[in-house]
């Protein structure tokens, strides 16, 4: 039974076999009495006259039998019940037809708005509709219909949501009903209770509101907003009231004016438009009055434009911007990119010589009907196209991103609790973000979200093995938070030990991979308690170490304890084996493969485990130096190699530095005055430079990558390993090779080992 109706004939429900007899005789006399009625199949009904003039406005051809045999059962069904404001039940499903023909819909939602909650409070049963309406009227009946309380109890409202979205995934038509007949209801909830009301009041704030506006319902949003503003805030109401009572008395509307001088720069321009002032709403009000403080007359409403082509809103804009002041902070253009729920507009700012500003909207008639109606708007958005066949085959074309997230958390939520505060909290993410991939495809996202929420919504829960990203192209780690039109390339992990970090739970912004996470965690519990150990983790004999946990807080332990000068700041070389399992967490033992052969020339570097990766062995390409006598030295800070353009400066003890022209470091030494020296490369190729490379955090990273180095002929001089951070670890080589042609090949090499995603030349001081 629907909150307001009341049935004084039925005391109480029926049930068993006498309420199967009874819905058959009344399906007798309602097939017979009702249906046809005294009036002729021709004939309308008087009382659904005001719904088909509203219909027949947007749609002059549509069929209006359906109409007429859904009103004829709604009323016969509903007939002797009560709203509790003593009306007919049957006022309440033709006001909402009403709204929604208002808006535009097409017939098959207004038959089923007719019928919404018929089979909720009446015998019709949903097999009974689909017999003589179809199977969309039926589908759509369904989807508003609420769960009985008798069997879910206090879980009846949030189960009722959960089907009613399910049901919107496959026809956004569902929606559409379920707010019509939120906002009749709000229109005449001052029947019920006043603690009745503020529930009602909060469920509409929290979740229908946000769904009208991610529907782009305007029109239904905009007037539920200020409903709700009353019941909750009726002192703040009052006073917005007031405030617009009192403007509406002023002898002088400069809004006016400013809408007569538009319309003349128009006029003048020979652009055909329609400037139309559109007052604000009062939540609209509240929100500029205490944005701005004392409020002025353009600022109770807007100024509204009208075209008929796209290009003409352009043409709108540009003549406004010649012609009047415009104030270029307020310009947004939501034509060319579109807002997630279908908006499309201009949006600009004039201001006159007082002080007065006015915002104006540009926009075409249809983006207009858009604007107000949203996926309304679109008619029988699953009809197929004229040249399509009807396979039955259904493709929303709006294909909201964020109802598909919501679809998708919605079945891993645990129970209705954590389902109803979820979908609050994902509604009240109420931006949202396209971001672009690799491969030109695109990801919706809430504002706010993350490289975490990005890799669950591409990937699903094989995003548990995401390592890293490249935010447009520059590594990034997980907890970076994207922006509008970033390009998000997400770095998966190939060794099966990856795993997600509870650690990521800070970092996720978005329902779906908060649940995933959390859902792994309790799923892995003894991972879960390693991640929050003191870095050494509670693992089963035998277990494999993952890549996060114990391992990554190992590294940051050798780093911070046993590897760092006194002074804190920065690391220092160490033996590979002591490298290697501060970024695996391996034991040193594991750290390299087997030696091969020493005198193959493909043998990795593998030195003692007690002694330091560096070898003080000097090689300097040949260099030409306009100062005879001269000792060169190449600079460390940025390892110049023969065919770099080079420079030198002359410094104490008759050494001449020689640096690469970009080096950071030469800039510096011309601006203290130091004098340049010219300097070229003479025959001699081998040379010694320092690579910086960046990595994610998995076990045998330094074995192959010293290896991969190695089969390029460059032998390492010395090593610096960072301790981890955020899965991330830096490394810098100094390296020898004997040709110093082959350094672009060396480093294409190292960037082909898993989990290396960025190698560069050093360019910084005391690398």
């Amino acid at each position: 039974m629907s909150a307001e109706a009341t049935n004084p004939a039925t005391p109480g429900p029926v049930t068993g076999p006498a309420a199967r007899w009874r819905a058959r005789i009344d399906l007798r006399r309602l097939g017979r009495a009702a249906l046809l009625g005294p009036a002729t199949r021709d004939r309308l009904p008087d009382a659904i006259g005001h719904v088909v003039d509203a219909h027949r406005a947007h749609h002059p051809q549509a069929d209006l039998e359906p109409l007429r045999r859904a009103y004829v059962l709604a009323e016969s069904s509903h007939r002797g019940q009560m709203r509790k404001s003593g009306e007919p039940y049957i006022t309440h499903p033709l006001a909402v037809t009403l709204i929604l023909a208002e808006l535009g819909a097409e017939t098959t939602t207004l038959t089923a708005s007719l019928l919404h909650d018929t089979v909720e409070d009446t015998d019709v049963t949903l097999d009974q509709v689909r017999e003589q309406f179809g199977e969309e009227v039926r589908y759509l009946v369904d989807g508003v219909t609420k769960l009985e309380k008798v069997d879910y109890g206090a879980a009846a409202e949030p189960e009722t949501f959960r089907k009613m979205l399910k049901a919107t995934g496959s026809d956004v038509r569902v929606m559409s009903i379920k707010l019509a007949d939120r906002l009749h209801n709000m229109r005449t909830l001052g029947v019920m209770r006043p603690e009745k009301q503020a529930r009602i009041a909060k469920v509409t704030r929290d979740v229908l509101i946000p769904l009208a506006e991610r529907l782009g319902v305007q029109a239904l949003k905009t007037e539920l907003e200020d409903l709700v503003f009353a019941i909750l805030h009726p002192e703040e109401y009052e006073h917005t009231r007031e405030l617009i009572v009192d403007n509406a008395s002023r002898a002088d509307d400069p809004l006016a004016e400013i809408a007569d001088e538009v319309r003349g720069h128009l006029r003048g321009a020979d652009i055909q438009a329609e400037v139309v002032i559109r007052p604000r709403h009062f939540v609209s009000v509240h929100r500029v009055a205490r944005k701005r403080g004392e409020l002025r007359g353009a600022d109770f409403g807007r100024l509204l434009v009208l075209v008929n082509e796209d290009a003409d809103c352009y043409g709108v804009l540009g003549e406004l911007h010649t012609c009047m002041t415009p104030v270029v902070s307020e310009f947004k253009d939501f034509i060319a990119v579109p807002k997630f729920n279908l908006y499309q507009s201009l949006h600009t700012a004039v201001a006159r010589e007082d002080g007065q500003v006015a915002e104006v909207l540009i926009r075409t008639h249809q983006m207009h009907k858009v604007a107000e109606a949203g996926v309304i708007a679109l008619g029988n958005p699953y009809a197929p196209a004229a040249d399509d066949p009807a396979d039955g085959e259904r493709v929303d074309p709006t294909k909201p991103g964020w109802l598909s997230r919501l679809l998708d958390w919605q079945e891993g939520a645990p129970d209705p609790d954590t389902f109803w505060s979820t979908l609050r909290e994902d509604l009240a993410q109420d931006r949202e973000i396209t971001v672009f991939r690799p491969d030109g495809g695109t990801l919706g996202l809430p504002e706010g979200a993350t490289c975490v929420d990005a890799a669950y919504a591409q990937y699903g829960e094989d995003a548990h093995a995401c390592i890293g990203a490249r935010v447009n192209g520059r590594l990034a780690t997980l907890s970076t938070v994207l922006r509008d039109g970033d390009t998000v390339q997400l770095l998966m992990g190939q060794d099966p030990a990856s795993e997600p970090s509870r650690e990521w739970l800070e970092h996720a912004h978005t329902a779906a991979a908060r649940i995933a996470i959390q859902r792994w965690l309790t799923a892995h519990p003894t991972h879960a308690d390693a991640q929050d150990g003191d870095g050494e983790g509670v693992r089963e004999p035998g277990e494999r170490e993952g890549v996060r946990g114990g391992a990554l807080e190992r590294g940051r332990t050798l780093g911070a304890q046993d590897r760092q000068p006194a002074g804190g700041g920065q690391p220092v070389a160490a033996g590979p084996e002591a490298l290697e399992e501060a970024v695996t967490g391996r034991p040193a033992a594991d750290a390299f493969p087997p030696a091969p052969d020493e005198s193959s020339p493909s043998a990795p570097f593998r030195p003692s485990p007690e002694t330091p990766i560096t070898t003080p062995r000097p090689a300097t390409p040949a260099v030409t130096v306009d100062q005879p006598g001269a000792t060169v030295r190449l600079a460390g800070c940025c390892t110049p190699v023969p065919p770099d353009e080079v420079t030198g400066f002359a410094v104490r003890g008759g050494v001449v530095t020689v640096h690469r022209v970009e080096c950071a470091a030469v800039g510096r030494m011309k601006n203290g005055g130091r004098a340049e020296v010219g300097v070229r490369w003479g025959d001699t190729t081998e040379c010694r430079v320092t690579l910086l490379a960046e990595s994610f955090v998995r076990p045998h990273l330094l074995a192959d990558l010293t290896e991969a180095m190695a089969v390029e002929g460059a032998e390492i001089v010395s090593a610096t390993v960072e301790p981890p951070t955020q899965q991330r670890v830096r490394h810098t080589y100094t390296v020898q090779l004997p040709d110093a042609t082959h350094l672009p090949a060396l480093m294409r090499a190292m960037r082909n080992v898993p989990g290396v995603y960025d190698v560069s030349r050093a360019q910084t001081p005391g690398a």
